[in-house]
């Protein structure tokens, strides 16, 4: 065979394999139907466990103290008590619902007064073509220091921008998910992440009695030089793999492809001058010294905006969207008093009917795996197998970026995981000379990766809602398809830089080293 065949012979099987992930995927029930099977999956898991297997002891870095957990079983009196009583909090506490539907009021009034459409074409025309999806991921992957308002917000924006592109919008969506999800550790400034991990791996050492402390600038350096690679990955995974998988689009949805009207300009800068005038007085409430929306950091004595940033940020998210959206809408007369208002806000909900049948099922699966402490032991299990294999150096750390990758498919939550693990690996790599800030840069690193090929998920489901509008035929298959390739690029892009980061031994903050 000649070498001219080898490219396109590993191009179609890749095609190949995804394709049959994405077939095997979408072969299985709807959506919804799927989370109500791996909720009775999780039920049976629960007793049996609970009836065979041992509690394991483990050290909480959050708690502050050692824990002895065991399985529940979902099979007794107090399961069946708790799946029929818990169904309603289950449902309205689901992370994801009161984020999205927050922020989609604001959404929903900008795109039905024409805000959005106008904004993206006015984007389009001076944005390089070459440099869009670099563009699409970078936002993915710096919309992390606003928590989770990327999911709401980036994500849906990168397809209909591909789409005003005259491109895939699943590939836009996607790319954003990357940046988003699969990139959430990476950023070029501090945010609420690293106070978050930093806190725990100084409690873990605290524990062991280790007089060592960590910054939450620890990983700085090494985030910094991660977010260029994981634009530079996510812009080629999208151009070389995911849209040539994706094909020419044939969807139903096309954005309108009119010129932007005297008007239409006339109404955006409007909207542009609102959206100043809304920045600027957030900028007041949150920048200065003594600023309304700092509050004071206990662990750090410290007056931060983390708590805004964690909680508030949404409501802020909905202005930006929705006082310029009444702005853009009264200046061009779509919008002519307070019904036409509603009428917009509303616009938004009435997409979320199909999303609200979903979260309340994967809201259950969630919370019945959360209760039976199946995701709890199964991460014990994981870091004492790692511990008792006797690596030392750069293959433990390799190990441990995998081990970490792989629990994050079944325990979602970067800081539940790192209470676990952090107590037993921070003090052990410490012994070998390691030092904690790279324990917990690896550990991110595996962290971050699987997010966007894992159901457990918290926002996963909101993303295969999103497909949906611009393919009907797409679920779980379709997604985990096209997002595998980022998953295993990231995943090895990553470990990459970690390594050469460790060669180098150069150092990963402002003052934090590879080793002791």
């Amino acid at each position: 065979m000649s070498r001219e065949n080898v490219p396109n012979q590993n191009k179609n099987e890749t095609k190949g394999f995804l394709k049959n992930v994405e077939k095997i995927g979408n072969a299985l029930p709807h959506t919804a139907m799927i989370f109500v099977i791996l909720s009775l999956i999780v039920i049976v898991v629960s007793a049996i466990v609970a009836a065979v297997g041992e509690p394991v002891t483990y050290f909480d870095a959050r708690e502050g103290a050692e824990v002895t957990t065991k399985a529940v079983s979902l099979l007794n009196a107090d399961g069946l008590r708790y799946m029929f009583n818990s169904a309603v909090d289950n449902f309205i506490g689901f992370a994801p619902l009161g984020t999205v539907l927050v922020v989609m009021i604001g959404v929903g009034l900008a795109e039905w007064s024409g805000l959005i459409e106008t904004s993206l074409k006015k984007l389009l025309i001076g944005v390089n073509p070459k440099i869009l999806t670099a563009v699409v991921v970078f936002a993915g992957i710096m919309s992390n220091i606003a928590s989770d308002a990327g999911y709401v917000v980036v994500i849906p924006l990168g397809a209909i921008v591909f789409a005003g592109a005259g491109r895939h919008p699943i590939a836009g969506l996607a790319a954003a998910f990357a940046g988003v999800s699969a990139g959430f550790s990476a950023n070029l400034v501090i945010g609420s992440t690293d106070p978050l991990l930093a806190g725990i791996t100084n409690e873990a050492l605290k524990s062991a009695g280790l007089d060592y402390s960590i910054t939450p600038t620890a990983n700085w350096y090494f985030m910094m030089a991660s977010t260029v690679l994981l634009t530079i990955l996510g812009t080629i995974v999208t151009e070389k793999i995911v849209e040539k998988n994706l094909g020419p689009y044939t969807g139903d949805y096309m954005p309108d492809k009119a010129e932007i009207t005297p008007l239409e300009n006339k109404a955006l800068k409007n909207a542009g001058i609102a959206l100043l005038v809304i920045v600027v007085l957030f900028a007041f409430l949150m920048f200065p010294k003594n600023a309304l929306f700092r509050t004071l950091d206990e662990a750090t004595g410290k007056m931060t905006l983390n708590e805004f940033l964690n909680n508030g940020f949404l409501s802020l998210i909905l202005l930006l969207f929705l006082i310029p959206g009444i702005v853009y809408g009264k200046t061009t007369g779509k919008i002519k008093n307070s019904n036409d208002i509603a009428a917009g806000m509303t616009s938004g909900m009435e997409s979320m009917a199909g999303f609200l049948v979903l979260v309340f099922f994967a809201a259950q699966f969630v919370s019945y795996f959360t209760y039976t402490n199946l995701g709890t032991i199964l991460s014990v299990k994981g870091a004492e197998l790692l511990e008792s294999i006797g690596f030392t150096g750069l293959p433990l750390i390799i190990a441990f970026i995998l081990v970490s990758a792989f629990l994050n498919l079944f325990i979602g939550s970067a800081s539940a995981k790192w209470a676990i693990m952090a107590p037993i690996f921070v003090p052990m790599m410490m012994k070998l000379g390691l030092t904690p800030e790279l324990t917990q840069v690896a550990y991110r690193i595996g962290d971050s990766t699987t997010n966007i090929i894992t159901p457990l998920m918290s926002y996963f489901a909101m993303i295969v809602v999103f497909a949906k509008k611009y393919d009907e035929d797409s679920g779980i298959g379709t997604l985990i398809s096209t997002m595998l390739p980022y998953s295993m690029v990231f995943l090895l892009g990553w470990t990459v830089l970690m390594i050469l980061w460790y060669v180098l031994k150069l150092p990963l903050g402002p003052g934090a080293y590879i080793h002791m």
